[in-house]
């Protein structure tokens, strides 16, 4: 039975997720929305399962909830800071700077959970990634402080994304 179900949901956190927003994108919670959503959830990890042969383990759902939950606060508080720096700072006081963040984390999906994450917060952007993925590059609107923002960005994502990926 638990082979079969295997089988028919090869990811099931990914046919939950997809299920939850294909009805978020119809904008519409109707018995029609989401049994088209399943059945997306269903088809499309079914499809992709070849190119997922070791697929990632979460190794603690509680911190999952609290990254996200960071996450959303720290976009928040970015996007006050970005429009401030925007509207009450003068080019010439402006501080950008190309920081380079060196990385624990060795698995692909969490270097790329991160890189994702500094890229939707407002004024920063991960611009590039080391050969060896041991470095990240980031670019910042304003920072007055580079290595303030290293470990920030070390102590708020990495450390998180290390409990939830190794």
């Amino acid at each position: 039975m638990i082979r079969l179900l295997h089988r028919i949901f090869p990811h099931p956190h990914l046919t939950l997720l997809l299920t939850i927003v294909w009805v978020l994108l119809a904008n519409n919670m109707t018995l029609n929305s989401l049994v088209f959503g399943l059945i997306l959830g269903i088809i499309i990890p079914f499809i992709t399962q070849p190119y997922w042969p070791d697929r990632p383990k979460l190794r603690n759902w509680p911190m999952v909830v609290e990254y996200i939950l960071v996450v959303l606060w720290d976009i928040v508080v970015a996007n006050v800071t970005v429009a401030r720096v925007i509207l009450f700072k003068r080019d010439a006081d402006r501080q950008p700077a190309w920081i380079c963040v060196p990385l624990e984390l060795r698995t692909p999906e969490a270097i790329t959970v991160l890189a994702g994450t500094i890229t939707m917060t407002p004024g920063t952007v991960s611009s590039d990634l080391s050969a060896q993925g041991h470095n990240l590059l980031v670019h910042c609107l304003d920072a007055p402080d580079p290595d303030a923002v290293r470990d920030q960005i070390k102590s708020r994502y990495e450390r998180r994304l290390k409990e939830i990926f190794e």
